[in-house]
This record gives C-alpha cells, sequence and structure tokens, in this order.
C-alpha cells in the first residue's frame, strides 16, 4: 500500500517507535525491504537519494518501486531523499514518489526556510510530504566530512522558527550524526533532540544511521526521532551476501541473488525490531 511519510511518521511519533527508511538502488534492495516489512508487518520507508542516481537513474527506481509499494501488504512510502535541487524534486513528484526531502542545510538560513516553504506548497497540493534539514548533516570521510561537526549542530530555537515557517512534514536533525562509516562510535546529544522534538512538535529524522549503536537508536527514538535513515549497513551486507554466495560456489548472477537478498533482509529486520516499529502497519484511514 503506497502512503505518504505522515501516514507512517505521525503513528510512530505517538507510539514512541521510529520507521525505517532504506535506499535502494536495484530491485535486490528493494525486495529485502519490502518482503521482510510484510514479513515483520512493519511500515516502511524505501525510495533513493540524489547521490545515489549514478548507481540507478530516479526513472528507473521508480519504476520498480513504486508498483511494489503499491502491492505491499504493509504500508510503504516512496521517498527521494537529499534532493538537492528544485528540477530533481520536480522529477520526484512526477515520477510519484509520495514524500522528497529538499535539503537546502548548506544555504544562509533564509534562503533555506524560503527554498523550503516553496517546496511545501508544491507538495501539499499534491499530497505529497516534505522533509527538511536544519543544520547539516556532514560526512564520515570524504569531500562531505566536516572538522568541527557541533557548530553545525541543529539549533532548538531556530528549528521552532523554521518548521512553522516552511510548514515542512518531518525534520533532518544534525545531532552528533554523520553519513557513511563511523571511525569511532558517533556520540548522540539527546537532549538537543528532546528540546527540538519540543519545541517543534515535529516527528524528527536521523540520518547517517548505519554505525549508531543499539542503545542510541533506543534513546533516540524516546527523544523524538521517528525516521531512521539506513543504506550503508544495507550495502555492505549485499556485498557480504554475493561473497558468500560465491565461496558456496554459485556460479551465475541469478545463483547469487539468494545470498545478496538474504544478507540484506537480515539487516533490515535487525533494524525493524530495534526501531520498534514491528507489528505496527496498522492502515491509515481513508
Amino acid at each position: 500500500m503506497l502512503v505518504n511519510m505522515n501516514d507512517l511518521l505521525l503513528p510512530a511519533g505517538e507510539g514512541k517507535y521510529a520507521v525505517g527508511f532504506f535506499n535502494a538502488v536495484n530491485v535486490e534492495m528493494a525486495r529485502a525491504v519490502i518482503e521482510t516489512a510484510e514479513e515483520l508487518n512493519a511500515p516502511v520507508m524505501v525510495g533513493t537519494a540524489e547521490v545515489l542516481l549514478p548507481a540507478m537513474p530516479m526513472e528507473r527506481v521508480a519504476e520498480y518501486l513504486i508498483p511494489m509499494a503499491q502491492k505491499a501488504g504493509v504500508p510503504v512510502c516512496v521517498h527521494y531523499d537529499h534532493g538537492l535541487s528544485f528540477d530533481k524534486c520536480m522529477e520526484a513528484l512526477k515520477l510519484g514518489f509520495t514524500s522528497v526531502m529538499y535539503d537546502c542545510s548548506t544555504a544562509p538560513y533564509e534562503e533555506n526556510v524560503a527554498q523550503v516553504a516553496e517546496m511545501v506548497r508544491i507538495c501539499h497540493a499534491m499530497g505529497v510530504t516534505v522533509e527538511g534539514e536544519l543544520g547539516h548533516v556532514g560526512d564520515n570521510e570524504g569531500a562531505g566530512k566536516l572538522l568541527n561537526p557541533s557548530d553545525f549542530y541543529t539549533d532548538p530555537d531556530r528549528a521552532a522558527d523554521y518548521t512553522e515557517r516552511t510548514g515542512i512534514d518531518a525534520l533532518a536533525v544534525a545531532v552528533g550524526n554523520a553519513h557513511g562509516d563511523y571511525r569511532f562510535p558517533p556520540r548522540l546529544d539527546f537532549e538537543r533532540i528532546r528540546v527540538i522534538a519540543e519545541r517543534t512538535g515535529l516527528p524528527l529524522v536521523l540520518h547517517g544511521g548505519s554505525g549508531i549503536s543499539d542503545e542510541g537508536f533506543r534513546r533516540a527514538v524516546q527523544e523524538g526521532i521517528c525516521k531512521i535513515n539506513i543504506f550503508t549497513d544495507l550495502d555492505k551486507a549485499g556485498k557480504e551476501g554475493i561473497r558468500e554466495g560465491l565461496r558456496a560456489g554459485a556460479g551465475s548472477m541469478m545463483g547469487l541473488m539468494p545470498y545478496e537478498i538474504n544478507a540484506m533482509k537480515a539487516v533490515v529486520k535487525e533494524k525493524i525490531m530495534l526501531f520498534g516499529s514491528a507489528g505496527k502497519a496498522n492502515r491509515p484511514e481513508s
């Protein structure tokens, strides 16, 4: 069942659990996510991000993800993550994505507000939900690595102003998290999460979920995180599954696929159970 982000995150906030968002840049990833969600009767979000489009163009992603979501036995939101340009977000809308993140976090504050507010106006007219980001979640390495991540943490007072003026449905926060592999265990600012949740009244989003400890996830959810993004762990599991298949003597892509999918399903199951969303796939009211 294809739904938007509010159908999943508003109940998550009330129930003190989080919904996993998993990037799926091929059909095997999509199967691993949606089949596991169905097995666990869990709501789930799946999609892609602008930085991943070189691996699989958005149009191709839409061709497999949206029909799979429509046929799923649980609520599935198809989300375009970290949209960096207005045009690409519009493309996602035209292709049938039910949620977009318009990431203007590196722009000056007033520009971030104005651009995201315009995106919200357009998307809400089409029944599509919008995620914004305030502060900036950097990378653990490479060009996106921040020398002093705390300089870019989300300010709770500004977060309240930002959410009111933009009208977003969910807010991505920078609280000690980062994209990619963590070299050292991250130290999340749980008090900051709690205060931002109180002052905004919105579902909060934790990017860079791969590598955070189980206890860190549980505490973050209790303080107001309702959506957690996972890609690196899923990607690594798929690669290891293929290696296992090769070691087992699988001699074709068809023979390797079950190993790849099963390895990724194990990660999705672990995250869904950890986030507390298993058994929470209630149909939204029509």
